[in-house]
């Protein structure tokens, strides 16, 4: 079940080593992660790690979850209802979700349409040179 709203809780214990430090964290709603991916213009990707540090910026929080991120990252991208370029999110590395549509393959194929070059040696598929396309909102 996807998240209707956004929510904000306290980071829990256990959470502080991953999160670097206590406070609050976003669990963000599917409408939301959509919205900011559709900013993401034609040549320009963005990272998961930087998608949730945007999130966490514009809710005022200290974090953002990674599993609601990759949840609603899912259900964005296989929601063919949603005209929103979720083949721009890639991996922190460069590397290419295997959990969209197609897996890497189909993603490595959008990205290619958009000038990208994709190394399709690697284990994972990753995108050449994606930090110099990254987008800076």
């Amino acid at each position: 079940m996807e998240l209707q709203e956004d929510l904000i809780v306290d980071i829990k214990v256990s959470q502080v080593g991953f999160f670097g430090t206590s406070g609050k964290m976003l669990l963000p709603s599917q409408a939301v992660v959509a919205t900011l991916i559709a900013k993401i213009p034609e040549r320009q990707i963005i990272t998961t790690d930087l998608l949730r540090k945007k999130l966490a910026e514009q809710f005022e929080v200290q974090g953002t979850c990674p599993v609601t991120m990759k949840k609603a990252l899912r259900a964005i991208a296989h929601d063919a209802t949603q005209n929103v370029p979720y083949w721009r999110v890639i991996k922190q590395n460069g590397e290419l979700m295997a959990y969209y549509p197609g897996g890497t393959q189909e993603q490595a194929a959008l990205l290619s349409k958009e000038g990208f070059e994709i190394d399709m040696e690697r284990k994972t598929p990753r995108v050449k040179n994606f930090k110099s396309n990254l987008i800076r909102f």
